[in-house]
């Protein structure tokens, strides 16, 4: 097999990891969402809202932060586009969230961009989750309730 093989095998499988954790991410199924990960994997939230934490590392972490996302979020991810990259271990995929907050029924749609590095075996070690936290409190407040600076979102176990 060819370098050149090797490096698109390597960047399909990497992409592929990344659609599996939309698809499943959607789907409710976190306890196989997490298998996709490596065991140390990072995932870090750069505009992590009050009741988000910025970092969330390790298997058992990820779980316990994703559990509550199924009864918080009915979403689809639509529109994925993956930028090709020098490095095929590395990831950035762009898509669209569409779907509602269970709790308010209010639509919950915004655009992410994700920064995604693999390993060999094309677990996710680190995922840069980079969306829009207004639109999630948006979605997750109450029509009855004041906008203020105490608003956040939680959906972690």
């Amino acid at each position: 097999m060819s370098s050149n093989e090797d490096v698109t095998k390597h960047r399909a499988a990497a992409q592929h990891a990344v659609a599996e954790h939309l698809r499943l991410t959607a789907a409710g199924r976190t306890e196989e969402w997490v298998s996709l990960f490596a065991p140390d994997a990072v995932l870090e939230f750069p505009f992590a809202p009050a009741g988000v934490p910025a970092r969330v590392t390790g298997r058992d972490a990820l779980l316990a932060h994703m559990s509550n996302f199924p009864k918080t979020f009915d979403v689809q991810f639509v529109d994925l586009v993956f930028h090709d990259t020098v490095d095929p271990s590395l990831v950035i995929a762009e898509f669209r969230s569409m779907g509602t907050a269970r709790t308010t029924g209010k639509p919950y749609e915004q655009k992410c961009i994700s920064v995604v590095r693999t390993d060999a075996d094309a677990r996710i070690t680190h995922y840069l989750d980079y969306w829009n936290p207004l639109v999630a409190i948006e979605a997750l407040t109450p029509t009855n309730v004041a906008s203020g600076p105490s608003l956040g979102v939680t959906f972690g176990g």
